[in-house]
């Protein structure tokens, strides 16, 4: 069956609409296809504003706004759950108890599609992996279909691009692998960037339970597949007791696979790392390293991971608006130390519940000066830091930050916390702080 016939004329449920354009490109593809289409979201018509201008052409879409009700889980044939929607949610507890089936995009463009599929997860890393990987296969003449976590992409809306010879490139959070596990499907490539603690507010500290999601990349794959294993994650695949249910090709990827004359855009230890795991991956799906060397030499980064904005009066600015974990901000301070204690840092926002004395204490050896953004997770680490100042705007702590900064400083953005308070997601904290920064001179 095609996805056409798939969806057309399907009674679907769209749980999560959002602010990003994943939602919003989901809705209008299903709309466009005939589906009778009913989104519900827990933000209200308000919040949504932006997302539902984009669809009032559809008449058949029904909007729930501002909370979910069990009726829209109920006489379905499918419900389509946003990344965000946990597995124990009530709503979807009614679905699977009518026999409906809970799909979510990625694996289910996957099915559809039948392309060959590289999927990548991770705690850190998975973004500059997904899209450079995508990009040398794109320069090697591959044609790719991006997709997946990525902002302001439909995954689903790629269905009709696909041809015999595509390769989707799909980066993957640990929610959208649940949506693998519970399809029992993995990609055909599969990569599994790095293992830390993130997001232990959702797991209860249980770093095992973390895994189990991320090991849906790998679990489902058969003996023709491959997967790439980053070094770093490695330790964890027998530590939680999954050695022997790894049956593809498998390739353990780090700085070691970058040839030593290859010379990187990108700054830093960490990209390094990551440049070596998508090595590996265009490798296994047949590049020769000329053509891999061609795309990772001019490969320049991805927007908000320690992404270079602008030198004003001597002072280089960076936006690292993605590091929401106490690790992704000691990598951004440490790829920028020239060991003369110049990076003025702004960090701070809302607790996700991990460890932060390791930065609390890297911070003070590293930074110049440190400036907080207000947030849940600020106020733990507050009285850790001596001298700072919370700021409710970005504009002030940027503009007080680049009074201190001199000549020779570089001035950094790498919260270390979620967004979630100040502003509508990371991305948009990382638009603001762009938009400030372009008013310095």
């Amino acid at each position: 069956m095609g996805y056409r016939e798939y969806f057309a004329g399907k009674r679907i449920t769209l749980m999560g609409l959002g602010l990003l354009g994943r939602g919003v490109g989901d809705a209008r593809f299903l709309a466009s296809l005939g589906a009778e289409l009913i989104i519900t979201d827990l933000k209200s018509e308000v919040e949504l504003t932006d997302s539902l201008a984009q669809l009032k052409e559809y008449k058949n879409i029904t909007y729930r706004l501002g909370g979910h009700r069990l009726e829209d889980f109920q006489n379905r044939d499918l419900i389509l759950k946003a990344a965000s929607v946990p597995l124990n949610s009530p709503y979807i507890a009614e679905a699977q108890k009518n026999k409906i089936p809970v799909r979510m995009s990625a694996d289910l463009f996957m099915e559809l599609s039948g392309a060959m599929t590289v999927g990548i997860t991770g705690t850190r890393g998975k973004s500059t992996v997904t899209h450079l990987v995508a990009y040398i296969l794109e320069r090697a003449g591959k044609h790719v279909l991006l997709g997946g976590n990525v902002r302001g992409i439909s995954t689903l809306a790629l269905l009709p691009e696909v041809t015999k010879d595509s390769i989707t490139v799909l980066e993957l959070d640990s929610w959208q692998m649940q949506g693998f596990g519970g399809a029992h499907m993995s990609p055909h490539i599969a990569v599994l960037t790095t293992f830390m603690p993130d997001h232990m507010n959702y797991y209860g500290e249980d770093m095992k339970k973390y895994f189990a999601d991320k090991a849906n990349v790998f679990l489902n794959q058969t003996p023709e597949d491959y997967f790439i294993l980053g070094e770093q994650a490695a330790p964890f695949v027998e530590k939680y007791g999954y050695k022997n249910k790894v049956r593809a090709h498998t390739t353990i990827a780090g700085t070691k696979d970058i040839p030593k004359s290859w010379k990187l855009r990108i700054p830093g230890e960490h990209n390094r790392y990551d440049v070596g795991v998508a090595v590996a991956a265009a490798r296994a799906l047949g590049l020769d390293d000329k053509e891999i060397r061609s795309g990772v030499e001019l490969f320049e980064g991805v927007p908000g991971r320690l992404e270079f904005i602008k030198e004003v009066k001597g002072v280089k600015i960076y936006n690292d608006t993605t590091a929401t974990t106490p690790e992704a901000t000691l990598v951004a301070l440490r790829a920028l130390d020239t060991g003369e204690k110049n990076v003025v840092l702004i960090m701070g926002g809302a607790d996700k519940g991990l460890d932060m004395s390791e930065l609390v204490l890297e911070v003070s050896t590293r930074a110049k000066k440190v400036f907080l953004l207000a947030g849940t997770g600020t106020d733990r680490i507050k009285n850790s830091l001596e001298g700072t100042m919370i700021y409710h705007s970005i504009a002030d702590a940027v503009s007080n930050a680049f009074k201190l900064a001199g000549p020779g400083d570089m001035l950094l953005l790498s919260p270390a916390f979620a967004s979630f308070g100040m502003f509508k997601n990371e991305y948009d904290r990382g638009e603001q702080f762009n938009k400030t920064v372009e008013l310095l001179s």
